[in-house]
């Protein structure tokens, strides 16, 4: 153990003796200051967090190997192509006029026995071609209709035909007006219809939060909901399905 150091004297001839000023060691005074990230970082050590693909390993359909980088893009490209608050320039239509119309387009999609892909597709072209173009409330239906008809094209193995459309709307649009119409639309999408919509999220989070058939239902009752919801239209589809999700789970009060 090493002696302390002596103080130095400094002598004179007319001073006495006194000990020198000795300066203390500065010792840190630097705070440490817990980011968000260190917090979260220190906690996911602790946490154990459950692998909800686990199970999924030897199911060649869940592509467990890929699926985070899928879901990775699926968030990426949901900002673009997005519709936006398109009632400004629609002079003929109003959020009642299209949540009726979104209300009989989902007894349609129940009615043809479609996927739930090709409904949630559906709307997001109808949203989609508002934004761009501005439609007569005669045409809003027939949008609608077209709409879904290019989603079943897309999505369903075997999609409904244009006879079918046109009988289900009481004959109100001819077979021409029906194909013009799609083919309006995707002039204006520029054929891009590879988008991420709530339905691809939803899947994912109900996965995570270990839904059964109760809470699916529920979890898909709050989604269907959210389609009618104008307000909603520009919200990103990643948020709208993690609410439904919140929302059903703490409908049933499940912890």
């Amino acid at each position: 153990r090493p002696e302390p150091a002596a103080a130095k004297i400094v002598t004179g001839s007319d001073e006495t003796r006194k000990p020198s000023e000795v300066s203390a060691p500065k010792t840190s005074r630097k705070k440490v200051v817990h980011t968000l990230t260190t917090v979260l970082n220190h906690r996911s050590k602790e946490a154990s967090i459950d692998d909800i693909d686990k199970l999924d390993g030897d199911n060649e359909l869940a592509v467990v190997d890929y699926i985070d980088d899928i879901y990775k893009y699926y968030k990426e490209a949901q900002h673009e192509c997005r519709p936006i608050d398109y009632m400004g320039s629609q002079p003929e239509i109003n959020p009642k006029m299209r949540a009726i119309l979104i209300d009989w387009l989902v007894e349609v999609t129940h009615k043809f026995e479609l996927m739930p892909e090709s409904m949630y597709l559906t709307m997001y072209v109808i949203d989609r071609f508002l934004s761009l173009q501005a439609v007569p409330r005669r045409e809003l239906q027939l949008v609608g209709m077209a709409a879904m008809l290019i989603s079943c094209k897309y999505e369903e193995i075997w999609a409904p035909e244009v006879d079918d459309f046109i009988s289900i709307a009481d004959y109100s649009y001819s077979r021409q007006q029906i194909l013009s119409m799609e083919k309006n639309i995707l002039n204006s999408m520029a054929w891009n219809l590879t988008v991420p919509t709530p339905y691809v999220f939803l899947v994912r989070f109900a996965k995570a939060a270990g839904s059964d058939k109760e809470l699916e239902h529920m979890i898909f009752f709050f989604a269907e909901m959210a389609l009618m919801e104008y307000g909603l239209v520009t919200v990103r589809p990643s948020l709208v399905a993690a609410s439904a999700v919140y929302a059903a789970r703490c409908t049933l009060k499940r912890s």
